[in-house]
């Protein structure tokens, strides 16, 4: 669950993934200007998903709702105008690390957020302290340029308690500080539960997975300085 990755443009265009993209989009304050477009990642999802749910099953109801969430979370700057989560609870637990409030996950971004841990440093596949909010999002922009998608595999439970499974996807092709692209998919599966309220906004989200499963595939990619001595693949 870390980011699907968009491209604010400034037509209004329909998302049927995430309904309310463009309610009172004029009045949002967005993080680079307009609303994201997600075309490329839609396409990469629908091309590589293993699951097609029916219209309006909770497994949809699930899946479009983390997709929304992770929406506003990369695009809008004021919790205020989020749709998703209930502000005033919302806590964001991640591998069973203390939780993070609405504002403090808005602050450090889907990717900081998801990827802190309290490995030593030299341990640390990747430093998400050492990341702002923009960079994290240009270092995975980077690496995975038709973005990263994102679906639901299972739903155990319905809400007021939503427990499911989930799977994340994209394919190497850009540089990963340092290493150079394979060309290959790179996948990790996780679980996830969501806490919600009446109106089906979130109050707490845990999310539990094994961060080596991503950092596996973009580590395997040899140095970028090795990989122009022999040429890269990718690059002929």
């Amino acid at each position: 669950m870390a980011t699907e990755e968009a491209h604010a443009v400034p037509k209004i265009v329909g998302d049927k993934y995430r309904s309310f993209l463009h309610d009172d989009a004029e009045k949002i304050e967005w993080r680079h200007g307009g609303a994201p477009t997600y075309d490329d990642v839609n396409k990469l999802f629908e091309e590589g998903r293993t699951k097609e749910w029916p219209k309006g099953s909770l497994e949809e109801i699930v899946q479009n709702a983390v997709k929304s969430w992770e929406m506003e979370l990369s695009h809008k700057t004021r919790l205020k105008d989020f749709k998703t989560i209930n502000p005033e609870k919302f806590k964001l637990f991640v591998n069973g690390r203390e939780g993070l409030s609405g504002e403090e996950t808005l602050k450090l971004g889907s990717y900081n957020a998801l990827l802190k841990n309290s490995l030593p440093n030299e341990f640390q596949y990747y430093k998400a302290d050492e990341e702002t909010f923009e960079s994290s999002h240009d270092v995975f922009r980077s690496a995975f340029p038709r973005g990263f998608a994102w679906e639901v595999l299972n739903v155990y439970s319905g809400p007021p308690e939503i427990a499911f499974k989930y799977r994340h996807w994209g394919f190497f092709e850009g540089p990963y500080k340092g290493h150079a692209p394979t060309g290959e998919r790179v996948q990790f599966v996780g679980l996830a539960t969501l806490k919600v309220d009446e109106s089906l906004r979130v109050e707490e989200v845990e999310v539990y997975y094994d961060p080596a499963e991503l950092f596996g595939g973009l580590l395997k990619g040899p140095p970028i300085s090795e990989s122009a001595a022999h040429g890269c693949p990718l690059s002929k």
